[in-house]
């Protein structure tokens, strides 16, 4: 899923690659698309693109004298699983760009595309922040830090601090690969409690005595779990490019996965969290680790997202394994129905001696066998069989010859 420093880059595609464009006509959205209509239209209007955490506003405005008159629009993006932003031109766009913005004649026409394959992303009109989310873990890292010191007696510092990391009340633009990178950096067991990390914060302050370089040189070499919160994101946007993901070139995902030091990489230790997303660490798991799965499934979402190879099902939280397949079951002793089906098949079976002696003149004993229970009637009258051995039975109107 794209994080907070895809989305980042992402602003930063669509500022450059717009920055001399100008875009005309209707806004066109998708016929398979869920997302709401875009109402606007106007004969000439740029665009420009700004990110906060996980979200990303795109404004149109037009131009002066544009037709006819409108008001700027802003949009708010939402990338879900696989959102993103690409220019093509407008007689070749790519798959699955369910929204998409045309330049205006004369020149070449292009459009700018909103690309999204699997169809979680979703954009709002209206251009305000989500309300729910906190500060920018990016741009606005003094007000992000403030925001989790003050609100730690929040029931969801109770839980595991890698469960912590991705509530975006707290730290919005944090998402799976980021939180797997932070904790192993600073050695902190995923499944410790968060505010039991979060709380020894409160109390770290610099001392006075220090200059303001000194105060510098100190964060840089032992950054706490906050500040990396705020330098491993930035550090994926100086790889440049359009982040995580394959999708986003070959050249630009080598560097990405030469940058990981956690997330993914071979001899590294995995579990699932209480939400089925994988972690991904180094050591002790921490007190707060689920039990083991001993059916080692991984969700849909996980190998899509997470893992990239196919895997089972969705399990509860445990250790990804693999099992071999239980044995086939014996197969069922031959029933009573059988035996009677097939007698001299049954007869064959038995030992030497252990049939009863009968009198060769006397009938057969009839054998006392249980009444078995017949399911209730559905109202239609059940047909008998006919026995093999008993004269067939005669029609209505006619005489048996």
């Amino acid at each position: 899923m794209p994080e907070g420093p895809e989305l980042h880059l992402a602003s930063q595609f669509v500022n450059e690659a717009c920055r001399n464009l100008v875009f005309g006509g209707c806004v066109e959205k998708s016929a398979v698309s869920r997302n709401p209509e875009v109402p606007f239209e106007s004969s000439a209007y740029r665009i420009s693109a700004s990110a906060r955490g996980k979200e990303l506003r795109l404004t149109l405005s037009p131009l002066p004298g544009a037709q006819p008159p409108q008001e700027p629009l802003a949009l708010i993006f939402r990338f879900g699983m696989s959102g993103s932003f690409q220019v093509a031109p407008s007689d070749a766009l790519p798959p699955h760009a369910h929204l998409r913005f045309h330049t205006a004649p004369p020149g070449p026409q292009l459009t700018l595309c909103f690309v999204d394959i699997r169809r979680f992303g979703r954009w709002d009109l209206g251009g305000e922040w989500h309300p729910g989310r906190g500060p920018c873990v990016l741009l606005e890292y003094e007000k992000f830090r403030e925001n989790v010191l003050r609100n730690l007696a929040d029931k969801i510092f109770d839980r595991p601090i890698c469960e912590a990391l991705l509530d975006q009340r707290f730290f919005n633009g944090i998402g799976n690969y980021l939180r797997a990178e932070i904790l192993y950096r600073l050695r902190i067991p995923p499944f410790e409690k968060a505010r039991t990390v979060l709380e020894a914060l409160q109390q770290h302050r610099p001392s006075p005595e220090l200059t303001l370089s000194q105060k510098v040189r100190a964060k840089l070499q032992n950054p706490d779990l906050l500040e990396l919160c705020h330098s491993v994101p930035k550090e994926v946007v100086q790889l440049g490019g359009k982040g995580y993901g394959p999708e986003s070139g070959e050249e630009d995902f080598a560097a990405f996965r030469a940058w990981l030091r956690c997330y993914g990489v071979p001899g590294m230790s995995s579990l699932r969290d209480r939400q089925g997303r994988t972690i991904w660490f180094q050591g002790s798991p921490g007190p707060l680790a689920p039990k083991v799965s001993c059916r080692g499934q991984v969700s849909k979402e996980e190998t899509q997202e997470d893992t990239g190879r196919p895997c089972g099902r969705s399990g509860g939280p445990g250790v990804i394994s693999t099992q071999d397949p239980p044995p086939p079951r014996k197969a069922p002793p031959r029933t009573r129905k059988a035996q009677r089906d097939h007698p001299q098949q049954t007869a064959a079976l038995e030992p030497e001696g252990t049939s009863l002696q009968r009198d060769p003149g006397a009938p057969p004993a009839l054998e006392k066998r249980k009444r078995r229970k017949r399911p209730a009637s559905s109202g239609c009258p059940r047909r008998r069989k006919a026995k093999a051995d008993s004269p067939p039975l005669a029609r209505e109107g006619t005489s048996a010859s």
